[in-house]
């Protein structure tokens, strides 16, 4: 089988290299024309994943029709801010045999479309595309290095999932499916914002018992969108919901966490967004988040919160005083 993988940032980088070995030959589509240049002769991402070498069957494309032509299978890895655009480009040369997986962790601004959605709105002007979502805690230099790691494919099309799993599965990367992309999605998504929550609690210097009631609420707000949304409660105890929350929100590899604790220590967020390489999702699907959260008419106060921090400024101390002082209820 051949593979193409739709993003040259870390993760789409790590898992060509994970990836290579399992397929006939990998593609890795690049948007940075310089960047895709450099990583051809040193045979690695020195931007995004400095480190690791990719191996010999990883070819890095620039052009998208060129990068999935003959592939049986299309990772998408991008921004969900770009999501859209590139699946419009990459349209025309897809065909009805294709298996798309999204490894994106967004939510579309505006629309409010998860990935798999966005794919499925955009390919199936063509023909009704198959879909999976891959999803779980990992962080992309230790993908790449080969520490075991363990993620979740997630599809309502069980045999595009098993398909999948046998294809991607190897001795360091474990998937187990799934039959609730909408869990799935929703969990990777809102991760990212408690995360940045929870760089804020290390920011200010607040200990284990902070960071515990952070990472416990924020799940219970996260499923019951999740739920809302007509997504599993058992999905968000998984490895696509408390895995990947307490990875992101303990990990020093965090770009999320990172974003809250410059915050913590009285960063503008401009500020930080500007110093950044790579894109913490988290601060998008904040303003996503409070948009569902009252569109499907679920109480989350820490999304609501870290709306207030983010886009109105608000200090941090002060969100966490009113979280804490909130009406009292039960569990």
């Amino acid at each position: 089988m051949k593979l193409a993988v739709i993003g040259g940032g870390s993760w789409g980088t790590a898992l060509s290299i994970v990836l290579a070995h399992r397929f006939e030959r990998v593609r890795l589509w690049v948007y940075e024309n310089d960047l895709a240049g450099q990583m051809r002769t040193a045979r690695e991402n020195a931007v995004y994943l400095p480190g690791f070498r990719l191996p010999e069957t990883v070819e890095v494309v620039t052009e998208l029709a060129a990068a999935v032509e003959g592939c049986e299978i299309v990772l998408g890895v991008i921004p969900s801010h770009y999501a859209r655009g590139i699946y419009e480009k990459l349209a025309l040369a897809a065909h009805p045999a294709m298996l798309f997986v999204s490894a994106t962790k967004g939510i579309e601004t505006g629309t409010l479309l998860r990935m798999s959605e966005v794919i499925r709105s955009v390919i199936g002007l063509r023909f009704p595309p198959r879909v999976a979502v891959l999803s779980g805690p990992t962080f992309a230099r230790e993908v790449a290095r080969g520490d075991p790691a363990a993620v979740v494919i997630s599809s309502d099309d069980t045999e595009a999932a098993v398909t999948i799993q046998a294809a991607f599965s190897s001795p360091t990367l474990r998937l187990y499916t799934n039959s609730d992309p909408v869990g799935v999605e929703i969990g990777a998504a809102l991760k990212n914002v408690i995360a940045i929550g929870a760089g804020i609690c290390h920011g200010l210097g607040l200990g284990g018992n902070s960071m515990a009631a952070l990472v416990t609420r924020g799940l219970a707000e996260i499923g019951r969108l999740a739920v809302a949304m007509g997504g599993r409660p058992a999905t968000l105890a998984g490895l696509a919901g408390l895995g990947d929350l307490v990875l992101t929100c303990t990990g020093d590899l965090s770009r999320n966490r990172t974003v809250g604790i410059e915050l913590a220590r009285g960063r503008l967020l401009s500020e930080i967004v500007s110093s950044m390489r790579m894109v913490a999702e988290g601060i998008q699907t904040t303003f996503a988040a409070g948009d569902l959260a009252r569109r499907h008419r679920v109480d989350m106060p820490i999304v609501q919160q870290m709306y207030a921090i983010l886009k109105l400024g608000k200090p941090p101390r002060d969100a966490i005083r009113e979280l804490m002082e909130r009406t009292p209820k039960a569990e």
